[in-house]
């Protein structure tokens, strides 16, 4: 399991064309249902030494992740032709209760966090990458490990 940081350095191409997707507006995490169904939320992740997230704490979303920790997270697409590309990460999140870690990502944040918002951290195990042209589409994977 890679922090943001560890998966930039090793793979700085996808890195980077991830998080200009990830910053360019709404992402959406897949998380697992305690009936086992997937759930899709919109979210906003923040990037920094770690892949973060910031939720309500009634959020179902924390409740998925704090109960099966497994996640995707996948950014918005501009149009239907993919416009801008598509860019998706998996791995695991944690709860974190950290203040100094929290301070983090309230500092890599585009916005101001709630005081009362739970902070998760992403680990990136997987990550895709698709761009498309005239000539078709132009998919890069990396994992963990490999």
């Amino acid at each position: 399991m890679n922090s943001w940081q560890e998966f930039s350095e090793q793979a700085p191409e996808l890195a980077a064309f991830g998080q200009a997707r990830f910053q360019s507006g709404v992402a959406y995490l897949g998380t697992i249902r305690p009936d086992g169904g997937p759930r899709v939320h919109p979210v906003t992740p923040i990037m920094g030494e770690q892949l973060f997230l910031f939720m309500e704490p009634t959020s179902p979303k924390g409740k998925d992740l704090q109960r099966d920790p497994r996640f995707s997270l996948h950014c918005s697409v501009e149009d239907s032709g993919g416009g801008g590309g598509e860019f998706y990460v998996r791995g695991r999140a944690t709860l974190v209760k950290d203040t100094a870690v929290r301070e983090q990502a309230v500092l890599a944040s585009s916005y101001s966090p709630a005081d009362r918002y739970i902070l998760f951290v992403l680990t990136v195990d997987f990550a895709f990458m698709n761009t498309y042209d005239d000539a078709g589409a132009h998919p890069r994977r990396w994992q963990a490990g490999e």
